[in-house]
């Protein structure tokens, strides 16, 4: 009754799959320029990442599987050469400083590859494996806690993926200090290894806890926010990351969570030409959609989507085989205004496959005067005259009235 019936719709939008094109993502790793051993990795995970979703939409403008079964291998072989004998990586070159963090995203790739049933070589495997054993024994002088327990609990996540889980290594990480000065990513690794282990359910559960009271959710999506210390460069830290992170772990351990495609929506919302802002965020926000496919879309879709209003029927929709096209219908405004009282929304799915589907309404108000919202906090502005008292005043409407040339 407050709206202009000129004016607007109701749009309810069906799709089969949250898993939108991510093409300029994959394209944007694979063919990155540069070529340090932390972009590798990165091409790597997402190579090995999106092996099946990109097989499923046979996405166009992308490289043939052999082509990228090579550059796996040939990018293995880059890695292999400039690693150090006690199973470091340096970014560039063999000889030169090795780094903890890079050395752990090298293993990671590595891993990833293994379960995808790409060729990996097993003497640098073997090495990295020691390596992240013997993790803390690697850190500098310098590194502060966070970073360490942080580096710590992605090498444990890492030689999960391995199959090698050490949950007690975990658990005893976890009990060194206060769940709050821990960082999301750590709390994510950790939460990842000990998913499914009876002995770990209070951790569990306390970190559930923390994750769901540091989400920020809106209707359309959900994300972090995490604090940017000094010392995040040693770890590559960002918030995309870690809402990656947080969802590969999510999806593992609350597969039924109501959270986990909000988050899913609000990654895709924060990409910029199709992807996100560096390697890294691209390669963990690859690889968590990876887990979301294969836990939710791994069934083709072959079904009709219908939606009613009340007892009218609004329109269906066939979704036949893979596909990213999504489906609008629009009621106008017009015609809502003239129904009575509430009316219910009834959406019907008959066939196998998932229903996405997403509920907006699009209107004006009939007044172009709108109460402030509020939400909890107020925000005032207020003008003063500097000069003389008259040069500002405020009518009883709320408008301000300023003289010109004042200062204010």
């Amino acid at each position: 009754s407050k709206v202009s019936k000129a004016f607007g719709q109701l749009e309810i939008t069906t799709s089969s799959t949250a898993v939108q094109a991510l093409t300029d993502a994959f394209i944007y790793l694979v063919k990155y320029p540069y070529g340090c051993a932390e972009q590798i990795s990165s091409r790597i995970l997402a190579i090995a990442g999106l092996k099946d979703v990109l097989g499923a939409f046979k996405a166009d403008s992308l490289p043939s599987e052999a082509k990228l079964t090579a550059s796996i291998k040939a990018d293995f072989k880059v890695l292999a050469q400039i690693q150090a004998s006690d199973g470091g990586m340096p970014f560039w070159r063999r000889g030169g400083r090795t780094w903890p963090y890079l050395t752990i995203h090298a293993a990671h790739a590595l891993a990833r590859a293994k379960q995808k049933g790409f060729e990996t070589p097993k003497s640098m495997e073997a090495r990295l494996g020691t390596y992240l054993e013997n993790i803390e024994k690697k850190y500098p002088s310098y590194y502060s806690k966070r970073s360490r327990q942080r580096l710590s609990a992605y090498a444990l996540y890492v030689r999960h993926l391995l199959g090698d889980r050490d949950v007690g290594k975990a658990k005893a990480l976890f009990a060194k200090r206060s769940i709050k000065k821990f960082s999301l990513d750590t709390l994510g690794w950790l939460l990842s290894v000990m998913t499914g282990d009876k002995s770990a359910a209070e951790e569990i559960a306390r970190i559930r806890k923390r994750i769901n009271n540091r989400v920020t959710e809106t209707a359309a999506g959900a994300h972090f926010v995490t604090a940017m210390t000094d010392d995040a460069y040693l770890t590559l830290h960002s918030n995309r990351r870690t809402d990656g992170i947080l969802l590969d772990a999510l999806i593992a351990d609350q597969p039924k969570s109501d959270l986990i495609p909000k988050i899913v929506r609000g990654l895709l919302a924060h990409r910029k030409k199709g992807r996100w802002g560096n390697t890294q965020e691209n390669a963990f926000i690859l690889l968590a959609l990876d887990r979301y496919f294969n836990t939710y879309e791994k069934v083709t879709p072959n079904f009709v989507a219908k939606v009613w209003l009340g007892n009218g029927f609004a329109g269906e929709h066939t979704y036949a085989g893979r596909s990213t096209d999504r489906h609008q219908i629009n009621i106008p405004m017009t015609y809502l205004a003239q129904l009575k009282g509430p009316q219910p929304i009834t959406m019907t799915k008959v066939g196998a496959g998932r229903l996405y589907y997403r509920l907006g309404l699009r209107y004006a108000p009939d007044n172009l005067v709108l109460e402030p919202a509020d939400h909890g906090f107020t925000v005032l502005r207020t003008y003063e005259a500097v000069d003389h008292p008259d040069d500002v005043t405020k009518t009883t409407d709320g408008t301000w009235r300023i003289t010109a040339g004042a200062r204010v």
